[in-house]
């Protein structure tokens, strides 16, 4: 497995702290918990996205691109992270924002992410929910070719195997600081959406036979929906690397008991979750990835899945510009 071969664009500000969380252990009496602080990479407030863009912007210069073309939700993390990037390369951003809640609260449309989406400069269109994202990125760049560009499009989430390689990173990094410490990890938790993050870190995990499980907590698909695509994305990763077979399908784990009425719907087990990070950690999540995720690790620790004496990790993938779209479900906030 040789990361080196494959061209990459130098962003992040690493190796991300990996820190013990000692109030929230106490808290929930069950595992130790750990936080690996991927919101701190440093692009544009940080997040999971900008160690795929380093591959896949790398990848976009090769090819002479002057556009970069993306698509998320309306408050998404990675277009952010997408035009900040690419401003700071010197190419146009084309960014295509589904309504996928159907919110009309001007906190959510304007605010958070959609804001800096604008300052950064990215060309913003507003789509409706179900519009097939591909297709209308790929319609665009058909369009700007016409007009002299050279589009690079990048997936939703920077989820394909070259942006899942960010991810084979961080979990070559993350069992590096396990070794430093002397720590013997269980289990790594973290949310999964796009399927890059979790596939990158399996095809990282087991292809260097490490095999720490990983347990995706579901944001927006059904379980088997939500395995299968990290799967499949995770194979291609493998075979990207020249490890094909490394990953099984029966360590693809994702846990989807938490998406509550669909993704970025507020639930009230990532309001508590998020709360509780702020004032026992000092640590700020968002709502709609990281927030979720930490309600599941929360709530599975409650259930004795996670038990004491174990040691587990989770992954803070970023994002918490976005509680600024979402300051509506935090309204009944009381002091401690």
């Amino acid at each position: 497995m040789k990361l080196t071969t494959f061209p990459r664009v130098r962003i992040t500000q690493g190796p991300t702290p990996l820190e013990f969380m000692p109030r929230l252990t106490e808290a929930l009496g069950g595992p130790s918990l750990y936080i690996k602080r991927d919101d701190c990479t440093g692009l544009a407030t940080g997040g999971n996205k900008t160690r795929k863009l380093e591959f896949l912007m790398a990848d976009a210069l090769a090819q002479k691109a002057d556009t970069i073309i993306t698509q998320g939700a309306t408050q998404s993390n990675h277009a952010r992270q997408t035009v900040a990037i690419a401003t700071k390369m010197g190419m146009k951003c084309e960014i295509l924002l589904e309504d996928r809640t159907g919110s009309k609260l001007d906190e959510y449309k304007h605010s958070g992410n959609v804001f800096l989406d604008h300052l950064f400069g990215a060309n913003v269109q507003e789509l409706p929910g179900g519009t097939d994202m591909n297709a209308a990125m790929a319609k665009l760049a058909d369009e700007l070719r016409a007009k002299g560009q050279k589009p690079y499009i990048i997936p939703g989430g920077g989820s394909n195997a070259i942006g899942a390689l960010g991810y084979v990173v961080c979990a070559l990094e993350m069992v590096n600081q396990f070794n430093t410490q002397g720590l013997d990890v269980s289990h790594v938790v973290h949310a999964t959406g796009s399927a890059g993050t979790q596939a990158g870190l399996l095809a990282g995990l087991q292809g260097t036979r490490s095999l720490i499980p990983v347990l995706g907590i579901g944001v927006r698909a059904a379980k088997e929906v939500q395995e299968q695509s990290v799967y499949n994305l995770a194979v291609k990763t493998a075979e990207l690397l020249g490890v094909p077979g490394c990953v099984s399908r029966d360590s693809v784990v994702a846990n989807c008991d938490y998406v509550g009425d669909g993704y970025g719907v507020p639930t009230p087990g990532m309001v508590e979750a998020v709360t509780m990070l702020a004032r026992l950690e000092g640590i700020l999540l968002d709502p709609v990835y990281s927030g979720k995720g930490m309600a599941g690790l929360i709530d599975l620790c409650r259930k004795g899945f996670f038990k004491k004496g174990q040691n587990v990790v989770f992954l803070h993938t970023g994002g918490a510009v976005a509680l600024y779209g979402y300051m509506h479900a935090f309204k009944n906030l009381t002091p401690n």
